[in-house]
Formats: structure tokens, sequence, C-alpha cells
């Protein structure tokens, strides 16, 4: 019985080293790209398929990917994790999920316990309540290669990919000021978080460049939920000279502002603008149909999962800061007129 093709006879048929083929099956960053596809085809014509377990134990990779997130039930994050989900399977990496469900307590316990010798790499988008970096530092400091998205913590030397947050939220008011609103309101997100400043900051600046009046009590500072936003919303209508119009920090807190405004009789648009921030599908079924800034959530997964993949074949690779840019879409619930 003839024996079976391994990757000696791949290296010998090719004319370069045992190590050279085993490092071009593993894609790692040190191997010639024409080399890679050169081994890469012959096995493919030869239907020689390299046994994974062994060159993960002989590497020391896991081919495994942790991917933390603060819920799993929320449009930008599902649409995230298709994301990672489908650049991991490009690269020959599976994806483990852990949920925090927004709680500090629950991802400092799970990074804590977390077997590091049972993935590869981290990518993170932390909880709202999360102040400290120590848990995250730790296993960094262990050798774990870690990209945050989305959410992401201030002050650590780590990659980071995140949308445009200061540029979508200054989109988003501007596109309120030229509509004809003059007194506009921003029910952000908690006040820790980065993003939250971003797009604050985003609110202010365009403010300021239409020489419009800041007033503080127009600023409120909440939970990301459709509760929330409604809540938020009817403390800005109780206000003697309330807003003439809405900026939320995402869909499900303008949504939850559109349902307060037309409980309390008034018009959303005519009256009251609203343009959220995500463009979650609810935002065409809602009623008007919601003005919003789209993230480019699917391509955050792509670019945060192929970044990671970086560090983890390079250690030596360079700290990166990507912001991807938002989008406008306008619906009715910003339109002055019927």
């Amino acid at each position: 019985m003839k024996n079976p093709l391994g990757i000696k006879d791949i290296a010998k048929m090719l004319n370069i080293s045992v190590s050279t083929v085993s490092r071009a099956f593993r894609d790692t960053h040190d191997v010639n790209p024409e080399t890679r596809k050169k081994v890469l085809a012959l096995a493919k014509k030869l239907n020689f398929k390299p046994n994974k377990n062994a060159s993960a134990l002989a590497s020391g990779s896991t081919k495994n990917i942790g991917v933390v997130i603060p819920f799993i039930t929320n449009y930008y994050f599902s649409m995230v994790i298709s994301g990672i989900q489908e650049e991991a399977y490009e690269r020959d990496y599976n994806v483990i999920l852990y949920v925090t469900n927004d709680h500090v307590a629950r991802e400092q316990n799970l990074l804590e316990n977390l077997s590091t010798s049972s993935l590869d790499g981290l990518l993170i988008s932390i909880s709202s309540d999360s102040s400290t970096n120590d848990h995250f530092e730790q296993l960094m400091a262990k050798g774990m290669p870690i990209v945050f998205f989305d959410r992401v913590p201030k002050d650590i030397n780590a990659s980071r990919v995140v949308q445009d947050d200061f540029a979508g939220a200054l989109q988003a008011t501007e596109y309120l000021i030229r509509q004809g609103y003059t007194r506009i309101a921003h029910i952000a997100g908690p006040e820790n978080l980065q993003f939250t400043q971003q797009r604050l900051n985003g609110y202010l600046q365009a403010l300021e460049q239409h020489n419009m009046i800041i007033d503080q009590r127009l600023i409120v500072y909440s939970g990301f939920s459709q509760a929330h936003g409604a809540t938020d919303a009817l403390n800005l209508l109780a206000l003697p000279d309330r807003p003439d119009a809405i900026f939320a920090a995402n869909d499900r807190k303008a949504i939850g502002a559109i349902q307060t405004i037309k409980q309390q009789g008034l018009r959303v648009g005519q009256d009251i603008g609203v343009i959220g921030f995500t463009n979650d599908p609810i935002a065409t079924v809602v009623e008007p149909n919601l003005s919003t800034i789209e993230e480019p959530a699917m391509e955050i997964g792509k670019r945060s999962c192929a970044l990671l993949i970086r560090h983890i074949k390079n250690r030596d690779f360079e700290i990166q800061d990507m912001i991807l840019p938002g989008k406008l879409i306008e619906r009715d619930s910003t339109k002055r007129s019927s």
C-alpha cells in the first residue's frame, strides 16, 4: 500500500524546506506570498490536506479567536459578529463568543478566568460601566494579542477599530440644522464611554460652527435602550423651552424618543425632528421612518478580525487605530413638512 503524501513530499517537489511548507500552510508573516501560493496550489492539485491538529500543536496555535461583546441580541453587534466570522472563516480560524451582558463585573470575571492557552487572540468591545484597564493589561502582559472594536477603553496601548463617531455626530447635527431646526437636544449614552464623548463632541462642534447656543439642559446621559430614550425625551419635553429636534446616540434611543413625542400629541418631524445612529432595521419599521447615521458594522467586524490575525502572526506588528466612516440616511423623522 502506497504511503499517503506528507509535507516532506510537497517540500521535495517544490525544492523548498519542510519548515517553509509548514509555515506556508499556517500563513505566517515570514513566508513569501508567491511561495505560499505555490504550496497551496500544489496541495490542491494533489488533494493534500495538512493535519490541522498537528500543525497547531507544532506552532503553538489553536486557530481560535475569542470575541467579547456586551450583547448578542443587539442588531449592531450581530452584524459585527457576522463580519468577524466571515473573515475568520476565510483565514481558517474559529470564533468563540463571550457575552458580558454589559456588566463590568462579568467582563472582569470572564477575562480573569479565561483559559489563554485555548485562544490565539481576543477581540473585545467593552461594557458600558468598564472604568479600569487592569483586566485587559494583565492579559496583554501575558502576551495575548488583543484588538478592541466599537466600544474601546481610554489610554490603552492596543489596536482599535471604530466608526467615526465624531464625524457621524457632526453630520447628524448639521443635517438637523440644515433642515431648519434651531434648538437641538442630544440624548447621549453612558458618560464614561469614549464613543459617547466622541458623539457629544461632534454635536457640540456642529452647534459651535453654526453659532448656536449650547444649553447643557439639552444634553442627557443614560443607557442605550428604547426605554432610556423614551424617558430622556419625556424629561426634555418637560422643559419650559423644549427642543425642536433630538439627536440620539443610537437608533433604539431615537425610537423611544419618537414614541414619547407621539404620546405627548406632537408630530415627529414637523414639531420635533429625530435622528439616530446605527441604521438598525427597525428604523424603517417605526412610523415615521427614522433618519440615522449608518454604522459600518460588518466592515468593523472584518477589519478588526483581520487586524487581530496580523497581530497573532507577527507579535511585532505595529499598533493601529482604524476609524471607518458612517453614512447619513435621510428619512421622514427629520422632515419639517408633511
